[in-house]
């Protein structure tokens, strides 16, 4: 090890340790708390000290804390390969600092084992960057929603799962916890060129599918520094709309001019493109087919009948981020990560995968083999041939074999 390593070891264990502790959502004194209840005296300035990279904890406090803390010893050593730079935060007011830093916390661990997995398991994928607009009129907004869709090749259909368009474009999609309904989205780039959208997974499918395409409007606008927040804000609301419903499909459903909208008629709709009642009402609006005097008093109605909140119907969607998933599976079954190491980035994996695994082949004499039908018969042979290929393989236990005449192999079993 390098003196240069040796100088930075106290730094980057400190900031994991720190980074460890926001994700756990603990503060130093339960920190402190947790490590007497494991035998181990530390006080809360030692904590502070550990975390600025004063010193660095002995072995022994180390196991604590990652026993407090939820997470392998080898944490503490592991430096973070990708930068992530957040853009956009959507939150209520009351959601408290601490709490935004252990959703950014989360999502930056999250995003660097994710890219960590995708070089490993796809290293010739390149991510080309999503197109981004100049924005400066309402008909910008349009323009980008569309220019979007045309890159992943969405069409104008209704968008089955706005997470898979992300995740099959490239980018990152995570759920966290909702932080009791005061989180709403997350945005930025890892490296500059990979779209990460943090949403929480405690709301419904559709205002997932909103807050996503939400996400997406803040990344590939480019709007004027000048606009305000609150300009900014709905904008990216108008952007979400534009994506999920375009223009020319919401007047061919709606028409290109209405005098009233039919709540039935937009519980259709909802359940058909996945975008709520009210912000069908918005984009009717919007688009000049209906007044905004009738928008209010679609507005008004709804909060009298409680469906502000809660409406009507429900959307089912498929907003389930699976991509992480699947590289952890993949990885798992070609060798790249133990049992273990799957477990931790991905817990009950294990279980899960067994789940759908079949029973175990069991050997079976040829006369009981041949009683079975051909399709399950030839499903054995070829699960029973990858079980021992390696063997044959150069250098393998039965790689002498491949001289013998076809005669010597022949037995009475299988």
């Amino acid at each position: 090890m390098d003196q240069d390593t040796v100088n930075e070891m106290p730094s980057l264990i400190g900031r994991r340790i720190r980074q460890a502790r926001i994700a756990a959502g603990l503060t130093q004194d339960e920190v402190v708390l947790g490590l007497a209840e494991n035998e181990i005296i530390l006080t809360k300035a030692g904590l502070s000290k550990y975390e600025r990279g004063g010193s660095v904890p002995k072995a022994k406090t180390l196991m604590g804390l990652s026993r407090v803390l939820g997470v392998g010893s080898s944490f503490f050593f592991e430096d973070r390969e990708v930068n992530v730079q957040w853009l956009a935060f959507r939150k209520a007011a009351k959601l408290s600092k601490s709490s935004q830093e252990k959703v950014k916390v989360i999502a930056a661990d999250y995003v660097d084992t994710f890219m960590s997995l995708r070089r490993a398991m796809e290293p010739h994928r390149k991510v080309d960057p999503v197109p981004q607009t100049q924005v400066r009129k309402l008909e910008d907004i349009e323009t980008a929603a569309m220019k979007l869709r045309d890159y992943w090749k969405l069409g104008m259909q209704p968008i089955e799962s706005v997470t898979g368009a992300i995740e099959d474009g490239g980018g990152i999609v995570i759920d966290v916890d909702g932080e009791n309904d005061l989180f709403d989205g997350l945005s930025g780039w890892a490296d500059e060129t990979t779209p990460v959208v943090v949403v929480s997974r405690e709301v419904s499918d559709d205002r997932r599918r909103f807050s996503l395409a939400h996400e997406l409007g803040h990344l590939v606008m480019q709007i004027h520094a000048k606009i305000d927040k609150k300009t900014e804000e709905c904008w990216a609301h108008r952007f979400a709309a534009s994506f999920l419903v375009p223009a020319e499909v919401a007047r061919r459903e709606l028409g290109d001019k209405r005098r009233r909208l039919d709540f039935q008629e937009l519980e259709i709709l909802k359940q058909k493109h996945g975008l709520s009642m009210q912000a069908w009402i918005f984009r009717a609006s919007d688009l000049g087919i209906i007044e905004q005097s009738h928008a209010r008093t679609l507005y008004s109605e709804m909060g009298s009948r409680g469906w502000r909140r809660v409406e009507p119907v429900d959307f089912e969607g498929e907003e389930i981020p699976t991509k992480f998933r699947q590289l952890t599976v993949r990885a798992l079954a070609e060798g790249i990560l133990s049992r273990t190491q799957a477990e931790r980035l991905c817990p009950s994996i294990l279980r899960e995968t067994a789940d759908h695994l079949g029973p175990p082949i069991s050997a079976m004499d040829a006369r009981t083999l041949h009683k079975l039908p051909k399709a399950e018969r030839e499903r054995l042979m070829e699960e029973a041939a990858a079980l021992v290929a390696s063997d044959y393989e150069s250098g393998g236990l039965l790689a002498g074999f491949d001289a013998d005449g076809e005669e010597d192999c022949l037995d009475d079993s299988f």
